[in-house]
């Protein structure tokens, strides 16, 4: 697998079954070069059940040795304006500005 350049591994916080998860998750594979994805099924953990609920799917990233979520990511984005608003998020939970 590559890994989409300047892009760190995201976490994906889903559930089995749930469509919007899915979704989201079809669509970060579908970006050229793929980015690393690590699936985390929340119904596999109380804890995690209990603190994303029905909030999934989450994407998160570790940051400054930190988990990061980022902001909801609307299902409408998929290709280039995915890959856009991921770099934007990215470089705003940084502090870094945005690379091209």
């Amino acid at each position: 697998m590559t890994v989409t350049a300047g892009l760190p591994p995201l976490t994906l916080y889903r559930r089995d079954g749930c469509c919007l998860c899915d979704g989201l998750e079809q669509r970060l594979r579908e970006l050229e070069p793929r980015p690393e994805l690590v699936l985390v099924d929340v119904a596999s953990d109380p804890a995690l059940e209990a603190r994303y609920g029905l909030e999934i799917p989450v994407l998160a990233v570790v940051l400054a040795h930190q988990l990061q979520e980022l902001p909801r990511v609307s299902p409408r984005l998929s290709g280039a304006a995915l890959d856009r608003w991921l770099r934007k998020c990215l470089a705003a939970l940084s502090g870094a500005p945005e690379s091209a």
